[in-house]
């Protein structure tokens, strides 16, 4: 989100952008269960099934007893594939400015050592991969989320917050939006957060 962000105008409305986002980002999601789920009961997955197996198993089971399957198949992995790459953009583009600021190189020199120091790392965690993968979906990034929202509302101050998140809107928003945040919505997903981390460890 930061790295996505820091490529957008001042004119640009933030919050409006934010809830455009949740809303269709929730919406995929929702629309993929309605899939995966029975797809997955149809091949006779578990409903714990996840990651690379239900991408490359039973998936593809399923999309091989559809009329027109070839075209689906194709269609599907070319989706999933630029998927990826769009993730692989914000997730290297802080390492590649970091070699280019700390190296003193240009951006395609970065990018070349960035690529070659990533092919080495993912060789080497293959074998960890998985449970690793968890670990960061489960803990790190919910972990990461809570203490931007600290940082943000916590650390910044009133007058930093209210200049960033009306910056681009025509209309203001009201003086209720820091205390609400900061009082209400910032402990509210702290607590969510911790009870995730309790109930994810306990699982």
């Amino acid at each position: 989100t930061l790295i996505y962000g820091s490529y957008l105008s001042d004119e640009e409305d933030i919050p409006s952008s934010a809830a455009r986002v949740a809303f269709f980002d929730t919406l995929a999601a929702m629309l993929a269960a309605l899939v995966i789920i029975p797809a997955m009961a149809t091949t006779g997955a578990t409903l714990d099934q996840g990651g690379p197996g239900l991408l490359f198993i039973y998936l593809p089971n399923l999309i091989s007893s559809m009329p027109g399957s070839t075209v689906i198949a194709i269609i599907f992995f070319v989706a999933v594939l630029f998927a990826g790459m769009t993730s692989l953009i914000n997730l290297y583009e802080a390492p590649i400015a970091t070699a280019q600021e700390k190296l003193r190189v240009g951006r395609k020199t970065a990018c070349v050592i960035i690529a070659v120091i990533g092919v080495i790392v993912s060789l080497l965690i293959q074998g960890i991969v998985s449970d690793w993968m968890d670990i960061l979906s489960i803990y790190i990034c919910p972990l990461g989320a809570g203490l931007a929202g600290i940082m943000f509302f916590w650390v910044a101050g009133k007058k930093y917050v209210e200049t960033q998140v009306n910056k681009g809107r025509e209309n203001k928003f009201t003086k209720l939006y820091y205390p609400i945040c900061k009082y209400i919505y910032v402990p509210i997903c702290i607590l969510v957060l911790v009870l995730g981390i309790a109930l994810g460890g306990i699982g």
